[in-house]
């Protein structure tokens, strides 16, 4: 039966197969961010549950071994009882003895299948436990993953179209501006020893 963590992860990658791809790209997607973060926080909440889950099958293992441990002390203990039906009948003494033992041996082995038994399917379940998680996380890292190189591409995308309008915008300035050097002190001051010595001269001609 699928897991509410599976059906999850289904309508992750069920949103992200019906984006559409951005202009010019066959790789890059446009997502709802929203929508996507919703599926995101909602899995994130499930995840918690969904180990719990999966911890107390793998606890099991230990309720399973007592289990087993029970019904073979059972099984011993019907074995002693008839035992000692069998030796308080004088007439049959050794005949008793005999049967008491091969009982005492069929509950032992059958006791120590059991708890055999009841070993194999407890690590069964934990390596079956302890495989789907991983399974489960591998797929929570490539989907996290394709998401944040899908972010990464539109940031990218968007500052360079920035740029872009930056450089025009740089360039017209520019265009509207003349390059034109400011007037030095040093010409400032040649210039007006000119008009002084222009002044001068005027003088003397009178």
């Amino acid at each position: 039966m699928t897991s509410r963590m599976e059906q999850m992860i289904d309508e992750i990658e069920e949103y992200i197969d019906g984006c559409k791809y951005q202009h010019f790209s066959s790789e890059n997607i446009v997502v709802n961010r929203g929508e996507l973060d919703q599926l995101l926080d909602n899995l994130k909440k499930k995840i918690p549950s969904e180990i719990r889950e999966y911890q107390k099958i793998v606890h099991n293992k230990d309720a399973i071994l007592a289990d087993a441990k029970a019904k073979a002390e059972a099984i011993i203990a019907q074995a002693e009882i008839h035992t000692n039906e069998l030796v308080s009948e004088h007439q049959i003494m050794q005949q008793a003895y005999a049967q008491a033992n091969e009982v005492v041996m069929l509950a032992t082995k059958q006791a120590q299948e059991i708890l055999d038994n009841a070993t194999t399917d407890a690590n069964n379940i934990r390596t079956a436990a302890i495989s789907y998680t991983g399974d489960m996380l591998g797929n929570m890292e490539s989907i996290l993953t394709a998401s944040m190189e899908t972010s990464k591409a539109k940031f990218d995308n968007y500052y360079n179209n920035l740029k872009n309008c930056l450089d025009i915008v740089q360039a017209n300035k520019q265009e509207l501006v003349p390059d034109e050097k400011p007037e030095t002190p040093v010409n400032a001051e040649e210039s007006k020893k000119d008009d002084e010595t222009d002044a001068v001269d005027v003088t003397d001609l009178n």
